[in-house]
């Protein structure tokens, strides 16, 4: 994505540029940088409240989005202001990076804070460094061999760094602690639920109705056509809608099949949160409608790789809400964060090709049911 040499000329040319142009506004506002995809979007919003706090009387909150992860910015508190940057362009493309270098600089931030525990010292902290604010602060990065020497180099763009621990740790969790050292409160980490305030009510379909993600921008995850139509004979009572992007059928052809017994639903993720939550039932791999769905309250069941064991799926025990369930293989060499160096079988993640779909039937009735009784 980073053509790092041409980047870091541009980059010489930002800062003899910003030495030029003199600095007379006074400084104010908090600038949050959150770098993640959509899931961790989702996820981050819930830690969100949290940081609020640094901003000082009449001061704004502005996170900064990858603009792909900006989908999810509606579940972020009201007042919050977001700011976004393409980072493919931002890598790859001059003109474009050295605008938003200058954009950053005159945007006068008071603090600056880096939320991501792992940062490439080329894009979200090319983008700190453009701030040259005063009070800047991260936690130290997740290492990363390719860029562990640029990493450390970058260690002087803050002021204080929080020490993150071990690379493998819950990502809310690791949220929550550094929310606690910056702001000088300890506050128990938060659910994985979102206040029903910034929720929309649920459209409830005529019939019971299953809603399935199975796609995933890695093909690896995908359990086969076969687990959902095996859901779909178990359930024959229910009616069943395959989510997606416009794209994702094109991209996964044997999907299409499916669509004998189901509806293809490719709306928006705002659009479709109503219907979501109207949903007796959602099955998906461990994606951002995943989180989604299960910070909405919708009964959930996700289908995860064990690559992200340890780190984002399943829920740590203190967030983990009573309406999501979690079906994975664990394997020798779970927490892998998708560096997985074991054949494909199927076609698919070793970890994903043995999830079993009986298992997966099981559980999804098991939750249909406790559904029902909670009703009642």
């Amino acid at each position: 994505m980073v053509r790092s040499r041409l980047m870091q000329r541009t980059d010489v040319l930002a800062r003899f540029l910003a030495r030029k142009t003199p600095r007379d506004a006074e400084r104010s506002g908090v600038l949050l940088v959150s770098a993640g995809g959509l899931g961790d979007t989702v996820l981050f919003a819930l830690v969100l409240p949290r940081f609020l706090s640094l901003a000082q009387a009449g001061e704004t909150v502005t996170v900064l989005l990858r603009s792909d992860a900006a989908k999810m910015a509606f579940l972020f508190p009201p007042g919050v202001e977001v700011r976004t940057v393409d980072f493919k362009r931002f890598g790859r493309q001059g003109r474009y990076r050295l605008t938003t270098l200058a954009e950053m600089r005159d945007a006068h931030y008071r603090i600056v804070v880096s939320t991501d525990y792992l940062r490439h010292p080329y894009l979200d902290e090319a983008l700190i460094r453009a701030c040259a604010c005063p009070d800047s602060f991260a936690m130290t990065p997740r290492p990363w061999p390719k860029h562990d020497r640029a990493l450390t180099r970058n260690r002087s763009l803050y002021s204080r760094l929080f020490e993150a621990g071990e690379p493998r740790r819950d990502k809310v969790l690791r949220w929550t602690a550094f929310a606690d050292w910056l702001t000088g409160t300890i506050e128990p980490p938060p659910r994985i639920r979102l206040p029903e305030a910034l929720l929309p009510p649920p459209v409830k379909p005529e019939r019971p109705t299953i809603m399935l993600q199975p796609f995933s921008a890695v093909t690896r995850k995908q359990s086969p056509p076969s687990l959902y139509l095996a859901l779909m004979e178990a359930l024959p009572d229910h009616d069943f809608v395959l989510l997606g992007a416009p794209n994702d059928l094109t991209r996964n052809p044997e999907f299409v099949d499916l669509l004998d017994r189901a509806e293809f639903d490719s709306s928006p993720f705002q659009e479709l949160l109503p219907r979501l939550r109207g949903a007796d039932l959602v099955v998906s791999v461990d994606t951002a409608l995943m989180h989604l769905a299960a910070a909405a309250g919708v009964p959930t069941l996700c289908l995860a790789s064990a690559a992200y064991v340890g780190e984002i799926v399943p829920y740590a025990d203190d967030t983990k809400p009573d309406n999501v369930m979690f079906v994975t293989c664990l394997m020798p060499c779970e927490g892998c964060l998708g560096a997985c160096d074991r054949p494909e079988e199927s076609g698919m993640y070793p970890c994903v090709a043995r999830i079993d779909r009986d298992m997966v039937v099981g559980m999804a009735r098991v939750m249909l049911d406790l559904g029902s009784e909670r009703k009642e």
